[in-house]
C-alpha cells in the first residue's frame, strides 16, 4: 500500500470473515489502526497502560462496563480508558476500528484467554 493513497474500509473488511480476530491496516506515530468484527461477546479485560478508541464502521457494538453499558452505534465512537474493566458485545455483526498503542495485547489483563490473538496480520 503506498502510504499516500487513501484506505477503503469497506474494501478492507471484505478481506476477512473471522470474528474477534483484529487486521492491522496502518501505523502512525507508535499507534495502530485495527480493523475487527465482533459479534457475540469477548472476555472481560483491561489494559493497564493504553486507553482504546472504538470507531464504529458498520452495525453495532456494547462496552460494558461494571457499572453501566455503552452503546456504539455506526459512525460513532467511544474511549474506553486505560486501567478500566470492560467486554466488548455485538448481539449483530459489527465492523470496529481500533486505535491503539502498537503493543496491545488483544484481551489485555486476560491475555491467558483463548481469545488473545498472538499475531495481527496487516492487510
Amino acid at each position: 500500500m503506498n502510504h499516500l493513497d487513501s484506505v477503503s474500509l469497506t474494501e478492507k473488511f471484505a478481506q476477512f470473515d473471522e470474528t474477534f480476530k483484529p487486521r492491522r491496516v496502518a501505523h502512525l506515530n507508535g499507534q495502530v489502526v485495527k480493523l475487527v468484527k465482533a459479534q457475540g461477546e469477548f472476555v472481560w479485560h483491561h489494559h493497564e497502560q493504553e486507553d482504546e478508541l472504538f470507531f464504529v464502521h458498520s452495525g453495532a457494538i456494547t462496552i460494558q462496563y461494571r457499572d453501566r453499558d455503552v452503546l456504539i452505534k455506526a459512525g460513532e465512537f467511544h474511549v474506553v480508558p486505560k486501567g478500566v474493566e470492560h467486554c466488548p458485545k455485538a448481539d449483530e455483526l459489527c465492523e470496529i476500528v481500533l486505535f491503539e498503542p502498537d503493543n496491545v495485547v488483544n484481551t489485555g489483563s486476560a491475555a491467558d484467554s483463548d481469545m488473545t490473538v498472538d499475531e495481527e496480520p496487516f492487510i
